[in-house]
């Protein structure tokens, strides 16, 4: 006993250290030494022991209680004083009140218990995922689509049961019906229990003796559907929409998956989306630019008409409130926003042209140019 070291120096802990210290330095040095991931290391292998040495002393009260008061001496069996310190852990079942199947389930996901593990429940169904393409207007406004799906449904001459009608499944004489199969396993920690999915049954419990024509005892057919997918007003492209409960059936009543659609929206030949708005090129003739005139401009909404201002320059842009795309669940629209693009006219007669010269002759810049002043 000359040679241990303090049992709250192996751990990094005061004297005066609660349960809740103790226990989690024990799992941070625990997960540093453990030999699964210290592979051949004997220095680690030590160390881990170590550790788990201290922790099944301190972390139980009335040990502990010995331990301050006779120190090593106070929990060598070899002293009469009880304890079993230093003799190969005899399993993870009881340490200190603690389970630590649930330590190791923390540090490493699952997998030690010298209890076993919980029954795995029935699996939710997975998800299915399909597609629908709309127009840039449906995308907007909203609509309604019916698209055709295939997912996994229960078969229904045996109600998923996988029996022939009429007929019961037996109880798995692997697992006894329990879904499960034990084995314990030495290890240089003790006794390890591991617990797997019956591969008998696959965790049902039951076999099927006279399998289902239909569907060849497997209790599940793929069947096509088709499926009304309702598209929210102002959805984009490249956005998805979630249908709970219409993917794959569940195992023995878990719920079914879910369907996410993936909406795709085909461009408009008029509009450009950016976020909620919208834009839209139009092209005006010189003289409309010049004098000025009243045009119908398309929107999402229909035409509607809009006095274009006399002089009205190239790239002028003019914005129309509220004209966009409606917001995605929640009340409101976007704007659209009109670029003038003014076409210049080619082809001209002679008598335009002479007009055209005649106008140029008098539109003339007013300012003085520098040899002018």
């Amino acid at each position: 006993m000359a040679d241990k070291r303090d049992f709250y120096e192996v751990l990094g802990v005061s004297k005066s250290a609660t349960d809740d210290e103790i226990k989690k330095a024990y799992r941070k040095l625990a997960k540093q030494y453990h030999p699964d991931l210290n592979p051949g290391d004997k220095q680690a292998e030590q160390k881990f022991k170590e550790v788990s040495e201290a922790y099944e002393i301190l972390s139980d009260k009335e040990k502990r209680s010995r331990y301050d008061q006779f120190g090593h001496a106070g929990v060598d069996p070899n002293f009469g004083a009880g304890g079993g310190a230093g003799g190969g852990f005899g399993g993870f079942g009881g340490f200190g009140g603690f389970d630590m199947g649930d330590i190791f389930g923390d540090i490493f996901g699952g997998g030690f218990s010298s209890r076993g593990t919980s029954r795995r429940g029935p699996q939710r169904g997975s998800n299915v995922s399909a597609q629908v393409t709309i127009s840039f207007e449906e995308a907007a406004f909203g609509c309604e689509k019916e698209i055709n799906i295939y997912r996994i449904e229960n078969c229904p001459d045996c109600d998923g049961t996988g029996a022939k009608p009429g007929t019961e499944t037996a109880t798995c004489t692997v697992c006894g019906g329990t879904g499960q199969v034990r084995s314990t396993q030495r290890t240089i920690l003790g006794n390890m229990q591991t617990v797997t999915t019956c591969s008998a049954c696959g965790g049902k419990g039951t076999v099927v003796k006279d399998p289902c024509p239909k569907c060849a005892g497997k209790g599940k057919i793929k069947k096509g559907r088709k499926i009304k997918v309702k598209i929210p007003s102002g959805i984009d492209d490249g956005q998805t929409i979630s249908l709970s409960g219409q993917g794959n059936v569940g195992e023995s009543g878990a719920p079914s998956g879910d369907l996410y659609v993936a909406v795709n929206v085909r461009p408009s030949a008029d509009f450009k989306r950016s976020g909620f708005d919208v834009s839209y090129d139009m092209t005006i003739s010189f003289a409309e630019a010049a004098l000025g005139a009243t045009v119908e401009v398309p929107t999402l909404d229909g035409k509607v008409k809009y006095d274009i201002p006399e002089g009205t320059q190239p790239g002028t842009v003019f914005r129309f409130k509220g004209k966009g795309i409606p917001y995605l669940k929640r009340s409101g629209r976007g704007d659209q926003y009109v670029r003038v693009n003014i076409e210049v006219p080619k082809h001209l007669s002679k008598k335009q042209k002479d007009l055209l010269r005649e106008f140029a002759g008098m539109a003339k810049p007013k300012s003085k140019g520098f040899f002018d002043k």
